[in-house]
């Protein structure tokens, strides 16, 4: 841990505290967020499109929505979309503790969605904006606070949700509770984006955006990582508990994926990122974590009609490659974005991106859900894993096309 305590005392105050601030914001959105798809499935009897949706749902509130939240953040400074979005999500986690219908757990799903649209764009932007040429060492610091909340939640919340989960989910909301106060209180302000943000209307600086062929380009091809991450809280989630059946023993396989992949994270990412960027170029290392994410579903596709522990096992494997892929991928994903804003209204970059990949991911996720319900029915479990796999090697092509082309080296003038 010495490296890792040194880069991260290496930073600026305000770059520190939104480290640690995301790791407390992960420990609370990952001790419950796991145990959702399964709870949705068991107790409240949803079938698997049913879950997707409220799954997807979510999802693209949040990823939808990040162009709301990054050009507010452009025009009003950071940290009033951070603590604004906390807030949102201590309500809309309290909510899902005590409904129980679908559209109420739609609407639940998608409030505590927004938020992450509200704090998301705004955190990255800050961080960008504070850490300046230290970008990618910067990105990675936080990815291993933003999985040590990934490695800390689930435990949290196996402990929790064994009891019911509806606790989970209120325990949650007190979490976000507690680092809304914390944030009002010790998050420096930061400079709104005013030479940029507020002498044009929010319609022209969504043109400035659209216009930037480069970036909108990288933001399609990344849409399909974002669909393939995603199903560490989907189908790797169902897979278990159909492995292991509901209960305990499908909640602690899940936690267990959660545990691999949050404590693979932590330990590799600072490794990860100084040898890939000693190597290659951001374009290339993007490429190659695709490529890894994407083989991380030839597990539970090879092992599709084994026994349980074969299957558990893959799904293992799954976890660490999935994992392996996103560490590749995060910091120079995140670098990329702001190298094609050429420094100009970054979280409206950050927010135009990840508006693009929820849409993908919305349908990627109602896609999935029915595919699995479907494949089983057919006896054909193989198919899901096999259009996982494929849709990576799709993305991992083309990243290496744009990069071939020099399209990451672009800026808007």
């Amino acid at each position: 841990m010495t490296p890792l305590l040194r880069q991260f005392r290496s930073f600026d105050r305000p770059s520190k505290l939104l480290m640690v601030n995301q790791f407390t914001i992960n420990v609370g959105f990952y001790m419950l967020m796991p145990y959702l798809a399964s709870y949705l499935a068991g107790p409240l009897g949803l079938a698997g499109w049913a879950v997707g949706l409220v799954l997807g749902i979510r999802n693209f509130s949040q990823q939808g929505m990040f162009l709301v939240g990054g050009t507010l953040a452009d025009r009003f400074g950071c940290k009033p979309l951070i603590v604004a979005g906390c807030v949102l999500r201590t309500a809309g986690f309290a909510v899902l503790g005590v409904v129980d219908s679908l559209p109420t757990l739609i609407i639940a799903s998608a409030a505590t969605g927004f938020a992450g649209a509200l704090f998301n764009p705004a955190v990255r932007a800050y961080l960008a904006a504070d850490s300046g040429p230290r970008r990618v060492e910067a990105f990675a610091v936080f990815n291993v606070f933003y999985q040590g909340g990934i490695l800390a939640g689930p435990i949290v919340g196996l402990a929790l949700t064994t009891v019911d989960f509806r606790l989970t989910c209120l325990v949650a909301a007190a979490v976000f509770a507690a680092l809304t106060v914390v944030q009002l209180r010790a998050l420096p302000p930061n400079t709104p984006d005013v030479e940029h943000g507020n002498r044009r209307s929010v319609l022209a600086d969504w043109r400035v955006v659209a216009a930037n062929r480069s970036f909108v380009l990288f933001a399609l091809v990344m849409t399909g990582s974002y669909v393939l991450s995603f199903q560490m809280y989907l189908a790797l989630p169902m897979e278990a508990r159909r492995i292991a059946g509901p209960g305990v023993p499908g909640t602690a396989l899940t936690a267990a994926l959660f545990a691999v992949s949050g404590a693979l994270a932590v330990l590799g990412q600072l490794k990860v990122t100084g040898w890939l960027k000693a190597r290659w170029s951001p374009g290339t290392c993007v490429a190659a974590g695709l490529a890894l994410m994407a083989a991380s579903f030839a597990a539970p596709l090879a092992a599709a009609r084994t026994g349980p522990v074969v299957a558990g096992g893959a799904l293992v494997v799954a976890a660490i490659l999935l994992t392996l892929g996103t560490v590749a991928v995060f910091p120079f994903e995140m670098d990329t974005v702001v190298r094609l804003s050429g420094d100009r209204l970054v979280a409206t970059h950050y927010g135009f991106y990840n508006t693009i990949v929820g849409v993908g991911i919305l349908a990627g996720n109602l896609g999935t859900g029915t595919v699995l319900d479907l494949a089983r029915a057919a006896g054909l479990p193989e198919i899901p894993w096999l259009g996982l796999v494929a849709l990576g090697a799709a993305c991992a092509i083309g990243l290496r096309v744009l990069d071939r082309n020099r399209r990451f080296e672009s800026a808007p003038a």
